[in-house]
């Protein structure tokens, strides 16, 4: 894999909204009986490029949504936005699941499914086509949309790490 710098942030000064991907009710058995719990992946995302995704399990449907939250307040990115999509296409890939975006023209809107819809409209992204190949388990789609965010390069980085001007990125 490429060295990728990821630009983690600090999610005290930024507000956040939360979106619920998936909640899974566990069963465990035991001598006793049934034993329910939940197991809850959650999205966060100011809307204006910074993301990030959480895990929680607790033993009601609430507690494993704010242990989710607070667990994707820990893992933030920064994603380059460029007019209200992405700058370039992009595969991402986690486990079994592969995803790819690609940037659209301004009114498409975010067409994407389940799991990449509530990454993609968190980060902010407003029109963007997306695929989901390979397995549909929400949290293997949600890890590979954030592999193939994670990866996006904005022409100013590219430009900085070329050495040359910004006109010369677009022109080849």
């Amino acid at each position: 894999m490429t060295n990728i710098n990821v630009k983690r942030v600090k999610s005290s000064e930024i507000e956040f909204k939360d979106r619920l991907v998936s909640i899974q009710r566990v069963t465990k058995v035991t001598k006793g009986g049934r034993t329910f719990s939940f197991s809850a992946i959650v999205v966060v995302g100011n809307e204006n490029g910074v993301v990030g995704y959480g895990l929680g399990k607790a033993k009601e449907v609430t507690a494993a949504i704010a242990k989710g939250v607070d667990d994707a307040k820990k893992n933030l990115i920064k994603v380059p936005i460029l007019k209200g999509t992405i700058p370039h296409d992009q595969l991402g890939k986690y486990s079994g699941a592969l995803v790819y975006i690609k940037p659209a023209a301004p009114g498409t809107g975010v067409i994407a499914g389940g799991a990449m819809r509530a990454v993609l409209e968190s980060v902010g992204v407003k029109d963007v086509l997306a695929k989901s190949k390979g397995s549909s388990n929400p949290h293997s789609v949600v890890k590979a949309t954030i592999n193939a965010l994670i990866k996006l390069r904005d022409p100013y980085t590219v430009a900085q790490l070329r050495g040359i001007e910004l006109n010369q990125v677009f022109n080849g």
